[in-house]
């Protein structure tokens, strides 16, 4: 059994390891901004309009700078929250971005959460300034923040994005920020030990948790997740994944901004609109759950799309059938790899591209470099080497 470390033994041992670099996304966003300023950074196309926002990286640091301003106008300070329920629209990036350029903690929430998640959520964050749509998928989102906004004493701010007059999210874009202002955002320096991210779990077993993520924690899994890939800043990552779900949100928004890459978001995932996509935008990598995978298999299949540039589909969050992994790399030529991990971790096991198809289809595959796994059976005694761990359905009372 690993012992636990208090916090000062625990990073001295994860930067000692080499896990733990002491740089946040921010340092490497404004270094790709400085050198790749006129590089497409992101590519966001709205379903409801089919309207689409194309932003390099020069756009996407002047963009959060003035919502970074709009918030310190808001009164946020280093360590408030700043909730948003976002689809994966281009405003959810610059958010994130304007929250690290202030030291403010992100809280990514998801669409489909009503009145009741929204007041325990908000509450529990302490929730200064909280970002929603005008409307999506015919919910009137700005209402039902407005409905929950008397029982938040802390929540200062409502804004939404499509919406009109004082709330409208065009009122953070601010247009007049002054000298001192942009000054101050751009000399704003964030300590890799700073929350940077506060996300809810699914509270399957009670209450949602919120799970603190710092750049140390984040950037540990990811630069290893990048490297284990071969994922670098030539890469053009799609994602249909929500990004306020951790899949999304750490490979979708955190990963492309950390190499210098380009993402390509998709707000509503149609297996059609996701290999138009794909093929258009010339995207190389994407991310999503098994029935993206089938779905988008099955639509290439039947009307003989192909998606040439694309290099790696990684699923996760439920084991892959071999016959689909045979079908998808026929119709995708892709390799397809297998993933597993939660808010708290990421990806914390992955097959490897060189992998074969029986390895895919029976493993999630390795660690990841930082991450230590064990298989213990039903009384939790680590078992041998090749035995297997109990199912889902193992009886956890003596035979």
């Amino acid at each position: 059994m690993t012992t636990a470390l208090d916090p000062a033994s625990r990073r001295a041992a994860m930067t000692e390891a080499g896990l733990w670099r002491d740089a946040t996304l921010l340092d490497h966003f404004r270094r790709n901004a400085a050198v790749l300023p006129e590089k497409t950074a992101l590519v966001a196309i709205r379903s409801d309009s089919g309207s689409q926002v194309r932003l390099s990286y020069r756009a996407l640091d002047e963009l959060s700078d003035r919502v970074a301003v709009g918030l310190t106008r808001c009164g946020v300070r280093a360590g408030d929250v700043v909730s948003f329920q976002l689809p994966n629209w281009w405003q959810f990036t610059v958010l994130h971005l304007a929250c690290l350029k202030l030291g403010g903690i992100s809280n990514p929430l998801m669409v489909i959460f009503r009145e009741r998640e929204l007041t325990f959520m908000l509450g529990l964050a302490g929730t200064r300034v909280f970002v929603v749509p005008a409307c999506f998928r015919n919910i009137d989102h700005r209402a039902i923040a407005q409905a929950v906004r008397p029982a938040l004493p802390a929540l200062t701010h409502v804004f939404a994005v499509d919406g009109e007059g004082a709330d409208s999210f065009d009122g953070l874009l601010v247009a007049n920020a002054s000298a001192d202002e942009l000054a101050a955002v751009r000399a704003h320096r964030l300590s890799p030990d700073a929350v940077i991210q506060l996300l809810y779990t699914s509270g399957t077993t009670g209450e949602p948790k919120g799970v603190a993520h710092t750049s140390n924690t984040m950037l540990a899994n990811l630069l290893p997740f990048a490297e284990r890939l071969r994922l670098g800043p030539d890469d053009i990552i799609h994602m249909p994944s929500p990004m306020a779900h951790q899949l999304g949100f750490m490979y979708g928004l955190v990963l492309p901004a950390m190499l210098g890459a380009t993402a390509v978001l998709q707000d509503v995932f149609v297996p059609e609109t996701m290999a138009r996509q794909i093929t258009e935008e010339r995207a190389t990598f994407t991310m999503g759950a098994t029935p993206f995978l089938n779905d988008l298999a099955d639509h290439c299949i039947r009307t003989g799309t192909a998606t040439p540039t694309l290099r790696i589909f990684v699923s996760a969050g439920a084991p892959i059938a071999r016959p689909l992994v045979t079908k998808a790399r026929r119709a995708l030529g892709a390799a397809i790899l297998s993933a597993w991990g939660m808010s708290e971790n990421g990806a914390v096991t992955t097959t490897r591209p060189e992998d074969s198809e029986e390895k895919v289809t029976t493993t999630d595959g390795c660690a990841l470099p930082g991450m230590a796994v064990r298989v213990v059976d039903p009384f939790n005694n680590v078992v041998p080497a090749g035995e297997e761990g109990p199912g889902p359905s193992d009886s956890l009372k003596p035979q």
